[in-house]
């Protein structure tokens, strides 16, 4: 049965009306970082009010939004105030607590639910729901076991040495790269189960990975499903660093794979609303075929960024699409594109001293696109934006992404 199988299709609400009570359609977002501004910007653009619940005074959704409930994600009062001005409700962020949106699909539709959020937010859960549908998608995790107890840890050591060499993640909270743990011995896997407190964990064995990529999925109350085609990703010390997004970024078979798994995904869990689904590409000839689902992100996602600039339909328009009930435009993909994350690092120089990017030569290269998310201070590690390049073919792409990489000294950039 799927997570939320209780969903049913719902009337749709159409930007622009206004209700009896004379309030216009508004849709609302729990969380209010730069993929809530990103949210607040699609509707706001096709004619909605919005509505950001966030205790931040100085988000970046709450900035520019119609309205910001400035409190905690699990204030009743606030909640309810949410609930009292929107007609549909979203998140931007799964580690929201999934009760909030218990609470607020009691009265409204909230999109993706609480079940599916609840999944995201435990790796343990994930994981399970990935191999039970692995059948149907044809594509599973890695190797994995799970590790709450002091016995379950003696039971690994004992009889599951072949996860080894492996990374121990905590099943709640990490991203980013947090909450994990490379290790290659009994002894390290011990002492990195310590170190993360003792909390339910679950190792995961290290495959030989070639690349990684994501899926983009846009699911609707009624079914309906649109997707677009894999990003091919480049981490860098756990985070995004740069996303690659045209014809070519990876093995048609591959690519097919990934899309049709991402979209399996999507409908057994009975989800509503945008899909991130992320894949380990593996070594030819492996037991894997190929491709290893990774995770799930039940939001719009940082490698989706570059749907704004180089496509028809944004991965934002189709979160709007789908939790207000409208019709899922099939995405058209008209630009190849990079697109470059843009830390915090970037504001300082190599002494560690405070400085303004070189804007007017990065946007001085055809095809940039820069986005800043509004946030105030710059500190190491904080997304503070992205720069999408669009060009008429692949090598223009390239060429500009790499230019612009060595101006901004961009980790990373050598992959490009």
């Amino acid at each position: 049965m799927s997570a939320d199988s209780h969903i049913t299709a719902m009337t749709p609400i159409f930007p622009g009306t206004v209700n009896a009570a004379g309030q216009r359609a508004t849709l609302g977002v729990l969380g209010g970082g730069q993929l809530g501004r990103m949210f607040v910007h699609a509707a706001q653009r096709l004619g909605y009010f919005t509505a950001v619940l966030e205790p931040d005074a100085q988000s970046p959704a709450g900035l520019v939004s119609h309205h910001h409930i400035q409190t905690g994600y699990d204030d009743p009062a606030g909640l309810a105030e949410l609930a009292h001005l929107c007609q549909a409700i979203t998140t931007e962020f799964e580690n929201v607590p999934a009760q909030a949106l218990q609470t607020l699909a009691q009265t409204r539709p909230v999109a993706p639910g609480a079940a599916v959020v609840g999944i995201a937010q435990n790796r343990i859960e994930e994981k399970a729901h990935f191999v039970a549908c692995a059948n149907v998608s044809g594509v599973s995790c890695a190797p994995y076991a799970v590790i709450e107890t002091p016995d379950q840890l003696q039971a690994v050591q004992d009889e599951r040495a072949d996860l080894l060499p492996g990374i121990l993640k905590t099943a709640r909270m990490g991203y980013d790269g947090k909450g994990q743990v490379r290790v290659k011995t009994v002894d390290e896997l011990a002492a990195a189960w310590a170190e993360l407190g003792g909390v339910a964990c679950v190792l995961e064995k290290m495959l030989p990975l070639t690349a990684e990529c994501s899926v983009l999925v846009a699911r609707g109350w009624d079914g309906q499903v649109v997707s677009f085609a894999p990003q091919r990703n480049v981490h860098v010390n756990g985070i995004l660093a740069v996303t690659h997004a045209y014809v070519g970024n990876m093995p048609p078979t591959l690519a097919t794979r990934a899309r049709e798994a991402a979209v399996s995904i999507a409908q057994h869990l009975g989800y509503v609303g945008v899909l991130c689904v992320e894949f380990f590409v593996v070594e030819d000839g492996s037991e894997h075929g190929g491709l290893v689902v990774n995770e799930m992100a039940p939001r719009p996602h940082n490698s989706g960024h570059y749907t704004i600039d180089a496509c028809d339909a944004s991965q934002f328009d189709l979160q709007v699409h789908a939790m207000a009930g409208l019709p899922l435009p099939l995405p058209r993909q008209h630009s190849p594109a990079i697109m470059l994350n843009l830390l915090g690092e970037v504001w300082f120089d190599a002494n560690g001293q405070l400085q303004e990017p070189d804007w007017r030569s990065v946007l001085s290269l055809p095809g940039t696109h820069l986005h800043l998310y509004g946030k105030l201070e710059a500190r190491a590690g904080r997304k503070m934006g992205h720069l999408t390049i669009t060009g008429p073919d692949v090598a223009s792409v390239e060429t500009v992404a790499r230019r612009a990489a060595g101006l901004l000294d961009l980790p990373g950039f050598n992959a490009i």
